[in-house]
């Protein structure tokens, strides 16, 4: 009989749930602390790609590069999101 390999599904589904991740936070990011978190989502993607390039294994490689992919895709929706926020698509923070 043949052996399964899972590798592929795992990092399929692990990438959609990592996009997943990024929505959510791309939304609150902006609503609590407008475009001004960029570098935050630039950090994690510069160490977690310099992080892909040292680990062996390649599905936490593989997951590593695709969050800091995803993370530098964020900065781009983050100012998307302010453009959305600016159309009435999403609510607007209140200042105190």
């Amino acid at each position: 009989m043949e052996t399964l390999h899972y590798t592929g599904i795992i990092i399929g589904v692990s990438t959609f749930l990592i996009i997943g991740l990024f929505h959510p936070l791309v939304i609150k990011g902006e609503y609590y602390f407008g475009v001004k978190c960029w570098w935050v989502f630039m950090l994690a993607g510069i160490a977690s790609i310099a992080g892909s390039l040292f680990v062996e294994n390649i599905v936490w490689s593989t997951l590593l590069a695709v969050f800091g992919a995803s993370s530098f895709w964020s900065i781009g929706e983050l100012f998307e999101q302010r453009k959305r926020v600016a159309r009435g698509w999403f609510p607007k923070r209140k200042k105190n």
